[in-house]
């Protein structure tokens, strides 16, 4: 092998920028060429390429978002556009491919793979930590600190106010976000799509804590489980107390990777790159109990990754 290339797709998420500082300088380590391709698919079936050097990745550890762009690709759904995609790939002389993304890039390459005989490693990027085979996905610890820094600062308002605050954080159809920064952030109830949404609890709940003298509630929402503006207005119907709604959305994404972040970037982009050297193809990399491992990507996706529902009772307890 003398040449692979590296992309990012789907949602953007911080720590990408690490996992692709990883990729290359490992790369250039092991005496390889890297290109990186920019835009993810659509970018693979236009051609965007640009040779990669050590300081093409100078400078970007700290940085959110990704330096390589990201898009989703309607045309490399069709066939015609995954051949002239790895038509692209053949003449450039790429051999191997790493792939940072979510579950939608995993499945773009794992089709990729089979049909064109494309090498390939996924590395997990998503803030929603819904990748089995992986306790961690790069962007997920940042996105839970940066909704944790939200709550900090709304429950200011909240306690002056006397108020109930509904803050609806993304993670598609996961509650990772929800769970962690509701326990993290104190929640006295957190809505998950893996368990639903009971508003005789959450009323009952909040009941309570008036009852007792509460000045303010904090309940979070994972976009999955309901819209957050829904569940303000019935809390505040059935309450009767000042209840407002704060949709994070995207600034959740955003913002300077966490120590912690660029580290499992830094360790999974390394390893991706050692995996092909290897020979390796069609597997994914993640972190178990805090060592790297590799997975067969069909092994992997055909998983479904579930939360821990004790940290789901610990967080009710907790918040009575």
């Amino acid at each position: 092998m003398k040449k692979i290339g590296v992309l990012t797709s789907g949602g953007d998420a911080p720590g990408m920028n690490p996992a692709i500082r990883a990729v290359v300088r490992k790369a250039i380590f092991s005496g390889l060429e890297v290109v990186g391709i920019q835009r993810g698919y659509s970018g693979l079936i236009r051609g965007e390429f640009r040779e990669m050097n050590l300081s093409s990745v100078a400078d970007i550890i700290h940085r959110g978002g990704t330096m390589l762009r990201t898009a989703r690709s309607e045309n490399f759904r069709a066939p015609e556009g995954r051949v002239k995609a790895a038509e692209n790939l053949k003449c450039q002389g790429i051999e191997g491919l790493v792939v940072i993304g979510g579950d939608g890039s995993f499945r773009g390459a794992q089709v990729l793979g089979r049909e064109h005989g494309i090498r390939f490693i996924g590395v997990p990027g998503t803030i929603d930590n819904d990748i089995p085979c992986t306790d961690y996905t790069i962007g997920f610890d940042t996105a839970v600190n940066n909704v944790v820094d939200a709550v900090n600062k709304i429950r200011d308002t909240a306690t002056s106010h006397e108020r109930t605050y509904v803050i609806e954080v993304m993670g598609r159809n996961s509650g990772f976000i929800a769970l962690e920064a509701g326990l993290a952030g104190g929640a006295e109830s957190i809505l998950i799509p893996e368990i639903g949404v009971n508003i005789d609890d959450i009323i009952e709940k909040l009941e309570r804590g008036m009852q007792r003298g509460k000045l303010h509630s904090i309940i979070i929402v994972a976009e999955g489980a309901g819209s957050g503006i829904e569940i303000g207005r019935l809390i505040q119907e059935r309450t009767g107390s000042d209840t407002k709604v704060t949709i994070l959305g995207h600034i959740q994404r955003g913002g300077t990777p966490t120590s912690f972040d660029r580290v499992i970037a830094s360790r999974m982009g390394a390893l991706a790159v050692d995996l092909l050297v290897k020979g390796e193809t069609a597997k994914m990399v993640g972190m178990i109990s805090g060592n790297l491992k590799d997975f067969d990507i069909d092994y992997a996706l055909s998983q479904e990754k579930t939360i821990d529902r004790s940290v789901y009772e610990l967080a009710g307890i907790l918040a009575i």
